[in-house]
């Protein structure tokens, strides 16, 4: 039997759902907060249930927070699913804390690039870090649509550029390229560094992390172009801004929402079950529509508008991965040289 670890579940905004009066252990799922939890407790976990005698209880955080869980409960788990971005994933993968889910029918039916090296997680929606761009402002400046990493340094964008800081998500993975870009990598990433003090910074106007601040100065035209999510550019435009997402030649980032079924977990199968469930072209759908995820798996069918927002299809073949085994022990090294040498 499992020991409450949140006794307060209604001020934590932890939910409980379930068809059965006698459940001995409820399955707890760790996952994000806002629209994702919304999503979950109205559609996702309801149809589990349909299917499923058991009792649900979500516990909400970020990728940050819900590490931090699975840290502070080492050897007795009471999370048995958790979502995170799949840097913290790796993390949590290499410390032990995810079970493999090999044997898994439903993986068979996900893309190569949501797929985990032995399978001890899998991603559940994409998102590609790419270009987010006015389209209106480049129009009136007769500019073509941004293509490559390289255009970060175009001196035509001086004062209309943002990359978020390296704190954020976007900005590593445009280090990362950046050092690519110039005969580095995750294991060299001093190119990086020099490529983005010497020839992106000068264009930078700010190094916003913000999402709201990020769609603040799109609209207000401070700005004309980002490295920025397509799922975050496609709720921005779903206001009618006039913004549109470009996927560099050299390939967008995936920043992949990723599940793992968490070791010592006391009802493994069904926490695998929910994983599968989360994976069902059904609940695809769902999260492609409420959050904006690309699906991982491959055939979740998508109506037009919607697939043509999301990496989705053959724009999954344009998304390339980072090494998060070799980024994550250096990230805070690099954290603090960038606040030191780029952000100064």
């Amino acid at each position: 039997m499992k020991r409450l670890l949140y006794p307060t579940l209604t001020v934590a905004g932890v939910m409980s759902f379930g068809m059965g009066q006698a459940i001995a252990d409820p399955l707890y799922i760790g996952a994000y907060g806002g629209s994702t939890e919304k999503a979950m407790k109205e559609k996702i976990i309801p149809a589990f249930l349909e299917n499923h005698d058991a009792e649900v209880i979500y516990v909400p955080g970020n990728s940050t927070d819900t590490l931090a869980k699975l840290q502070a409960q080492a050897g007795n788990q009471e999370l048995d699913v958790v979502l995170m971005d799949d840097g913290p994933m790796y993390q949590a993968i290499n410390l032990g804390f995810c079970s493999p889910l090999s044997g898994m029918k439903s993986l068979d039916d996900v893309y190569d690039v949501a797929r985990f090296s032995n399978d001890n997680a899998v991603g559940i929606g994409l998102v590609a870090t790419g270009f987010a761009y006015n389209a209106e402002m480049f129009k009136r400046n007769g500019w073509a649509p941004p293509s490559s990493w390289q255009d970060l340094a175009d001196k035509k964008f001086e004062g209309k550029l943002v990359v978020p800081s390296i704190s954020n998500t976007y900005g590593l993975h445009t280090l990362v390229m950046a050092a690519r870009l110039n005969g580095g990598g995750e294991n060299n990433i001093d190119p990086g560094f020099e490529y983005i003090k010497n020839e992106v910074a000068p264009n930078i106007l700010t190094f916003e992390p913000s999402a709201g601040k990020m769609s603040e100065l799109f609209q207000n035209e401070e700005i004309a172009l980002s490295v920025w999510g397509s799922g975050r550019l496609r709720s921005l435009a779903s206001t009618g801004f006039p913004g549109a997402f470009a996927y560099p030649e050299e390939g967008a980032v995936a920043l992949m929402v990723a599940a793992c079924a968490t070791e010592g977990s006391d009802d493994p199968e069904l926490a695998r079950e929910f994983i599968t469930h989360l994976l069902s072209p059904e609940s695809q759908q769902v999260l492609a529509d409420v959050q904006g995820w690309g699906p991982a798996q491959r055939h979740t069918e998508l109506p037009d508008d919607l697939a043509a927002s999301l990496p989705y299809g053959d724009k999954v073949d344009q998304l390339v991965t980072v090494d998060w085994d070799a980024i994550n022990p250096k990230r805070l090294e690099w954290t603090n040289r960038w606040n030191r040498r780029i952000e100064r």
